[in-house]
């Protein structure tokens, strides 16, 4: 048994990253009912939000899943108040997850629940404040993914330099990763499993708008680019986005509403910059908002059902032989199975 699978108890050791306005109750229970580790984003959802969010997941899967909280997005008050009603609501076997470092409140009342605690890390010295939090999990998030950035290193990098620090920590990569064999090389690398964002977005159950969607699905790694434009709403992180014509070094224009979305029941605008997600409901200039993707997408296809990906994704695992896992050209990766 993997070393993820005793803390998270998934199937397969691939978890689903809790991408704020796509990753709803119907991707989350879709992804941890094919047996990996689906994710329900709470973003900025009011507290009786998540109660109604985190209940419609547990009444599609029996299997283990976790809710993702943003604490630099949503504020202290606002994450309090939202791990307090989804701890509530959660079963025994489900998990938090962490996207950065959360307050030390955050993590207590995460292990006193008896919950594993998943927390996001860019950086060698926040994997060791997070392992001091009390997490179970730690995802290292490389520049390759897509979304805000957490640190300025490729995720096998990284890896090697939490690894060797932390020999027993349970480790998963996030950026890079969309096929099994992708896994492989990573679990060879000393990985204990990956997180996948990219891969999920053009599911049929995730809330992406439909061009987000086919941009994703019809991109390759050189169509995304390292940017801070869309910083209203989040500012002072990079993030990976797919280019579009507000991604260039053209100065930057005014602000102005482009769009509006649906968020809480309400219609609300959405200016250009915003760190906003084009999702379903949204209508307006959508090829001018945040069209988030890391540079795995080059290796993902076109809409089909979050199982249909997972159980495809199962397969090429399986099916790859992890010895023909090599060191990395230029690389000090070490071949290393957790399978």
């Amino acid at each position: 048994m993997s070393r993820l699978r005793s803390v998270l108890g998934l199937e397969l050791p691939l978890l689903q990253a809790g991408m704020g306005g796509i990753a709803g109750p119907e991707l989350c229970a879709a992804v941890s009912g094919a047996g990996a580790g689906g994710t329900l984003a709470l973003y900025k959802e009011p507290p009786e939000r998540v109660r109604e969010l985190v209940r419609a997941v547990v009444a599609s899967t029996s299997r283990p899943f976790g809710v993702n909280v943003i604490p630099e997005v949503a504020g202290p008050v606002l994450c309090r108040a939202q791990l307090s009603v989804a701890l509530e609501e959660l079963p025994g076997h489900a998990f938090v997850t962490s996207f950065g470092l959360p307050d030390a409140w955050v993590a207590h009342d995460v292990v006193r629940s008896g919950r594993a605690l998943v927390i996001q890390v860019g950086t060698l010295h926040d994997a060791a404040a997070a392992l001091r939090l009390g997490a179970g999990v730690l995802v290292l998030q490389g520049t390759e993914a897509g979304g805000h950035h957490l640190g300025e290193l490729p995720a096998e990098r990284l890896l090697y330099d939490v690894r060797a620090r932390y020999p027993d920590a349970v480790l998963v990569v996030a950026g890079g990763v969309a096929t099994g064999r992708d896994l492989v090389r990573v679990l060879a690398r000393g990985a204990d499993g990956a997180m996948a964002g990219t891969l999920f977005v053009p599911t049929v159950e995730s809330a992406a708008h439909p061009h987000y969607k086919e941009r994703v699905a019809e991109a390759t790694a050189d169509d995304t680019v390292v940017t801070t434009r869309f910083d209203i709403g989040w500012p002072r992180r990079p993030h990976r986005v797919l280019r579009n014509p507000v991604t260039g070094n053209d100065p930057r224009r005014p602000a102005t509403f482009i769009a509006t979305t649906l968020a809480g029941g309400r219609r609300l605008p959405v200016p250009r910059y915003s760190a906003a997600v084009p999702v379903a409901a949204t209508v307006g200039r959508i090829e001018e908002m945040a069209m988030y993707c890391g540079r795995s997408c080059s290796r993902v296809t076109g809409q089909r059902p979050a199982a249909v990906v997972v159980e495809q994704f199962r397969r090429t695992y399986e099916a790859a032989d992890p010895s023909r896992e090599t060191t990395t050209e230029g690389g000090p990766w070490t071949s290393r199975s957790n399978r």
